[in-house]
Order: C-alpha cells, then sequence, then structure tokens
C-alpha cells in the first residue's frame, strides 16, 4: 500500500511571531517568511510513485517477509518422510525384481524373448517407478526444490488420472477384461513347467480358490507335460494343487494325486479333484470381497491425493518465501 507521511514545522510558544509590530523591526521576519508558515505542508509519499527515494530513514528498516508456519513445516517433514519409506519400499521391490530375473538367467539368449510375460518384470517395473518418484518428491521437499515438487506432482496427477479411468474402463468392460484374463492364466499353464514364478502363481489360485484350470480341469491338457499325448507319468494328469486332499494322511505331500485324473469322468473326478476353473472362482472371490476392494481402492486413491494436496500447498508457500526473502 502507499503511504503517506505528512511533515509540518511545530511552533512552540516562545517561537510564535507578534504580527502587529512593525515590520521595520530587526527581530520581525520577512514578509517572505511569513508567507512560507502560511504554506500547505509539504506531502512525502514512500514508494518508487512518490517521487521520492526508499532509501528514507524511516523506511530503511521496513522489508516485506514470509514467514513460515508450523503448518507449512509439518507438511514439508510430512511429505519428506512420507516419500522417504515409499523410496525404501521402492528399493526392496526393484532389488526383488531384478533378484529374480537373474536367478532365472531371465537375460539369456534363449530366455529374452519371452521375458515380457516375466511376473518378476513388473516388480522391477514397479519398484523403479516407486523409487525415482518418491525419490523426487522427498528430495524437492527437503531441498525445496520447485522443479523437483512440480515433477513429483504431475506424475501424482498423471497416475490418479490413469486409475480413475482404468476403473471406468475395466467397469464398462467387464466382458473383454475376462477374456484377457482368461487368456493369461491360459498362457501361464502352457509355461507351467518352465517358469517357477508363472507355477508359483498358479499353484497359490488354484489352491486358495479350490480350482482347476481356467474353466475346467481339461484345460491341463494345453500343457505339453500333462497333454495325454506326452510319453512321460504326467500324461492326462493336473498338478497336486488341482487335488481335493492333496495331503496322505494330513502331513504328507502328494504330488502325484492328480495323475490321470483328465481320463476320469466328472463324477469320478470330482472326488480326487476340484472340478471347477478359477475364472470363476476368481469372480465369486471378487464379489464376495467387493467391500474390501473397494476400501483399498479409496484408500490408496485418498492418499495420492493427499499427497498431491501436500505437495501444492508445500510449492505455493516456497514461492511466497522466495518472493518476500
Amino acid at each position: 500500500m502507499r503511504r503517506n507521511f505528512m511533515t509540518k514545522r511545530i511552533l512552540f510558544p516562545w517561537s510564535r511571531r507578534d504580527t502587529t509590530q512593525d515590520e521595520s523591526s530587526p527581530l520581525i521576519p520577512k514578509a517572505s517568511s511569513a508567507k512560507e508558515d502560511d504554506e500547505e505542508p509539504e506531502i512525502h509519499q514512500a514508494g518508487p510513485n512518490g517521487g521520492q527515494e526508499d532509501n528514507s530513514p524511516v523506511f530503511a528498516g521496513i522489508q516485506p517477509h514470509y514467514r513460515y508456519s508450523f503448518r507449512d513445516y509439518f507438511l514439508k517433514y510430512f511429505l519428506v518422510i512420507s516419500n522417504l519409506g515409499f523410496t525404501v519400499l521402492g528399493l526392496v521391490v526393484l532389488v526383488l525384481g531384478m533378484w529374480g530375473l537373474i536367478s532365472k538367467q531371465s537375460f539369456a539368449q534363449e530366455k529374452i524373448g519371452s521375458i515380457g510375460t516375466d511376473p518378476m518384470l513388473v516388480f522391477l517395473t514397479l519398484g523403479f517407478v516407486l523409487t525415482m518418484l518418491c525419490l523426487s518428491g522427498c528430495v524437492g521437499a527437503l531441498r525445496e526444490n520447485r522443479t523437483l515438487l512440480k515433477l513429483f506432482s504431475f506424475v501424482v496427477l498423471a497416475l490418479i488420472t490413469a486409475q480413475v479411468l482404468t476403473a471406468i474402463v475395466v467397469y464398462s468392460l467387464q466382458g473383454q477384461v475376462g477374456g484377457y484374463l482368461r487368456s493369461g492364466m491360459l498362457a501361464a499353464m502352457v509355461r507351467y513347467q518352465d517358469d517357477l514364478d508363472l507355477r508359483f502363481i498358479t499353484d497359490e489360485i488354484q489352491s486358495n480358490l479350490q480350482c482347476c484350470g481356467a474353466d475346467n480341469y481339461r484345460d491341463w491338457e494345453l500343457n505339453i507335460y500333462y497333454n495325454c499325448s506326452a510319453p512321460g507319468v504326467l500324461a492326462c494328469g493336473v498338478p497336486a494343487t488341482c487335488c481335493v486332499d492333496p495331503l496322505e494322511n494330513g502331513t504328507v505331500w502328494n504330488s502325484q494325486c492328480g495323475l490321470g485324473a483328465q481320463l476320469l469322468d466328472e463324477f469320478s473326478a470330482q472326488s480326487v479333484i476340484f472340478l471347477g476353473g478359477c475364472l470363476g472362482g476368481i469372480s465369486r472371490w471378487m464379489e464376495q470381497h467387493e467391500g474390501l476392494i473397494g476400501t483399498v481402492a479409496v484408500v490408496v486413491l485418498g492418499v495420492q491425493i493427499l499427497t498431491l494436496f501436500i505437495s501444492t500447498r508445500l510449492l505455493e508457500s516456497i514461492q511466497w518465501h522466495k518472493v518476500y526473502t
């Protein structure tokens, strides 16, 4: 704001002039001096538009200043600590994915062509993105670097938008999503013996959901080892995780409980293996736990929105602090 300060000459009683005396008296000032007393006082304006210099003693010590509030400090270090924790988590996931690829020799020349379907590649990508994103947010908040914070906020906003759009597409195209899921599970069954990660995932799905195959237990004929034309002992069989009771006497795992199960009719096979496919089991599990799934989705999305709000608020505080410093 433009402030106006007026300076007046204060006349004390002993310094007042008697205008009734003769102007020829040497003790009375000239008429020109009397006129100066009757003139209006000078007005001094501060600021660049007032015609006066800002280095006046009155304004020399006045400088606009913006101080961080307790809320600003809290948001700053909350963002630093939370991003530091997620950075460590991202590094763990990154190392886990790299270890899985190296241990399976996925970078070998004969396996490099199928690395795109390797589950460990998901861990590797997720760990790398999480590490770089959270590290930029942590360093940006700690060093008050507006470039890193803007990058962090933009990526978080892009992730939120992508997740919302993905949820809308999945909900509107449920039939096609089921087809993609079926194709993925059949591909995992084909590579069941060749990829330990796919084998582990398939076994966990079949044992926990009490299912066998994608649509039914006869889908295992797609695997070259469980195909009825295969020369090995696994021909016309299914994995042990398809068995109703794979444990003998409740203690010993019987890995051969599914041998020859594809030769049995459904009535005879139902006492040995699970007949239903895992796609139906996945649909039933999602229907039973839709409340939990929705809660987790809302919490994850809410954390990202809260992070975006904190980073935006911190950017505003840094901007105001640099303008008024």
